[in-house]
């Protein structure tokens, strides 16, 4: 089982904890890696993209000239596609992008990408986020200590009122909850910072 360090917010090594195998060294399925993303992706898409056609364009109600006898070529609106300002063929329409992706595949992800992150050193697990107050300027203060990359993934357990608060503003830094964490969030972001509730949740949790 891999031992990790333990810091304070101080980024002073206070003890080590024992992570399951099978979460935080298990092997890195690439594939997954990229089915989970493009899954996360696929549901993030509105999908209200639409064009009008020749019904829905405003105007062309009659005829713009008899059928025979002027010369001109045969029309009967002036809303057909054929014409500037006329309605656009197989455009776009609503739809929803988003797809079902086996849980099974979902969590060998998560569990790739929490190995592939631990591998590269770029996990740290941290005590615990008990911040004096909520200011944006003790957060950042304590990311710096911490020797946080320029984009950071903070991962907690508790309703950390503090964390929440000091954290929304900084650019680069998001804060998830350990039940909501996902792959494109580890791979979107440089460092990732568990706090040690957190990583015992995942290290339990995320067995297969």
């Amino acid at each position: 089982m891999p031992v990790v360090d333990v810091f304070d917010l101080n980024n002073q090594k206070v003890g080590e904890l024992e992570l399951a195998d099978e979460v935080f060294a298990a092997e890195v399925n690439e594939h997954l890696l990229y089915e989970a993303v493009r899954h996360y992706l696929a549901c993030q898409r509105r999908g209200t993209h639409k064009t009008k056609t020749r019904g829905e364009v405003s105007g062309g109600g009659r005829k713009p000239w008899r059928q025979k006898g002027t010369g001109r070529a045969r029309h009967g609106s002036i809303r057909s596609p054929l014409w500037r300002h006329g309605g656009t063929v197989h455009g776009p329409v609503p739809r929803d992008y988003s797809y079902r992706l086996p849980r099974k595949m979902l969590l060998g992800a998560l569990r790739s990408a929490l190995s592939a992150k631990l591998r590269d050193g770029e996990l740290k697990v941290i005590r615990s986020f008990d911040l004096p107050d909520h200011k944006t300027r003790t957060m950042k203060a304590v990311l710096e200590r911490l020797q946080a990359a320029k984009t950071v993934l903070l991962v907690d357990n508790d309703n950390n009122r503090n964390l929440i608060l000091g954290s929304r503003n900084l650019p680069g830094v998001t804060l998830v909850s350990s039940r909501e964490l996902t792959t494109y969030d580890l791979l979107g972001h440089q460092q990732v910072l568990l706090s040690e509730a957190a990583a015992k949740k995942l290290s339990e949790g995320l067995k297969p």
